[in-house]
């Protein structure tokens, strides 16, 4: 059985635990119902045991739960890729399993909170800033693998297309947009294409200029997923290029949570920062 990734397994566990409370049932009494013993239930609950899509179902069923958006949905968490293959496993040799992962939850979110310090974020990039960015940071692949991590970045922007789209609250500080990443060309086309993502109704821009002075965020980079029909289950990611960290704690997803409305409040307002990035791009 492939592994199901820590993160999924918190996730899946928590809802089944909620299912299960709603039910009115114990975890004694659903060993019993679906012929299993007390302490898988409990494993499968607390995220410390594997769950397949079949332990997903059976369990499901004990609970009555006949919404079939749910039960589809954790039923892929559970299975990965190994159910519902989506469009990253065709890239299953080239990228980390928690990139693949970290793709995997970006499709499955509703919404996306991000704060980026460096550079453009992933979903908002074009297609020459992403080839320029990846031969920078990884000077040592070939263009095979460039074009590789291109194409994968390029196709990972479908989220923002999707029926319903994601949707994603970014926060860019000034320095993202005043590093010229590939020259003058590049970055004059990557402004352009963020105004026209930020107009999107459901794309939100918001600038943080450096007259702001220190903030929270100069730490690093973060993203915060959100996910539909399963509350109180954000996920915190540390996004790097070709992998991430996930922080699952509930005291971590309330302190980033916490950060990026601060962060939101000291930054320009979403019609100020597009007017903000069009100065820029005319040599402001």
């Amino acid at each position: 059985m492939q592994q199901v990734p820590a993160v999924r397994r918190r996730k899946i566990g928590s809802e089944l635990r909620r299912l299960r409370d709603t039910a009115g049932l114990t975890s004694g009494e659903v060993a019993l119902r679906v012929g299993w013993h007390q302490s898988k239930v409990s494993r499968i609950e607390t995220g410390r045991s594997g769950v397949r899509p079949e332990d997903v179902t059976a369990l499901l069923d004990a609970y009555g739960v006949r919404d079939q958006r749910l039960r589809d949905m954790l039923a892929a968490l559970a299975g990965g890729e190994g159910v519902r293959r989506g469009w990253w496993h065709e890239y299953r040799e080239e990228l980390p399993s928690a990139y693949r992962d970290f793709i995997s939850l970006e499709t499955d979110a509703c919404r996306a909170r991000t704060l980026e310090t460096t550079v453009v974020p992933g979903l908002l990039q074009t297609p020459d800033y992403a080839r320029e960015l990846t031969r920078s940071v990884l000077p040592q692949l070939g263009p095979r693998q460039v074009a590789t991590l291109v194409d994968v970045r390029m196709t990972r922007q479908a989220v923002l297309r999707a029926s319903p789209p994601l949707e994603l609250w970014a926060v860019l500080d000034e320095a993202v947009l005043r590093r010229r990443v590939g020259g003058p060309e590049v970055m004059a086309a990557q402004l352009s294409h963020l105004v026209e993502l930020g107009s999107l109704p459901h794309v939100h821009l918001q600038v943080l200029p450096f007259s702001a002075g220190g903030h929270i965020g100069v730490t690093g980079p973060f993203v915060i997923f959100s996910f539909p029909r399963i509350a109180d289950l954000d996920v915190v990611v540390l996004d790097q290029l070709t992998s991430s960290l996930y922080l699952d704690q509930q005291e971590d997803i309330r302190a980033y949570g916490a950060a990026f409305n601060r962060l939101r409040s000291h930054a320009l307002s979403s019609e100020q920062s597009l007017s903000f990035i069009t100065g820029i791009g005319k040599g402001a």
